[in-house]
């Protein structure tokens, strides 16, 4: 398995992340429903779903982190909003996205099948830009920056190396950004 980390900052009201979106490639050879299911919810992600792909117009989550395993086909999504970059997911890819990153499905085969699921089973909201003014985009922030870095990958089964070892918000640059939510 090969995995990828992917960059982001706040673009606009999309508060994206200091933690890497990370892509696991080939991180369940075969895929299949039945068999993402069972690798998320043994490394505890739960709340599972599974659905022809994830959503066409941007979001984000501001209650939990998710993961996207992509049980089969293959989809391409736009991550971190404008200026961003598209990323295209295959069969037995898994994304870890972190609350706050901005996602949408803009191209997929006929056969898309996702399999989705969070860290303990959290509850997860659906967050639109475009819906988004300034006081909902600074509770948002707050909710994710109180969330806890997941125990485990859900790909891997282990400890979330690439979020512990992330810089933190003052290395990160996003002092002005914190300070801003007041």
């Amino acid at each position: 398995m090969k995995t990828e980390q992917h960059w982001s900052k706040p673009v606009g009201l999309l508060p994206n992340s200091r933690f890497p979106l990370l892509v696991h490639r080939g991180a369940l050879p075969g895929g299949g429903e039945d068999a993402m299911t069972a690798l998320f919810r043994s490394n505890g992600w739960l709340n599972n779903w599974r659905y022809p792909g994830v959503y066409t117009y941007p979001h984000f989550h501001s209650t939990t982190h998710e993961c996207l395993g992509c049980a089969a086909g293959w989809m391409e999504v736009d991550l971190f909003g404008i200026g961003g970059i598209r990323v295209r997911i295959e069969a037995c890819d898994v994304i870890v996205l972190p609350a706050g990153v901005s996602h949408a499905m803009v191209g997929q085969s006929d056969d898309i099948k996702m399999v989705g699921g969070y860290p303990d089973g959290r509850d997860w909201d659906n967050v639109q830009e475009a819906h988004l003014d300034k006081a909902g985009h600074r509770e948002a922030v707050k909710r994710i920056m109180m969330l806890p870095i997941p125990s485990r990958d859900p790909a891997t089964g282990e400890p979330m190396k690439e979020w512990i070892d992330a810089p933190s918000s003052v290395d990160a640059g996003l002092n002005d950004f914190r300070d801003s939510l007041g």
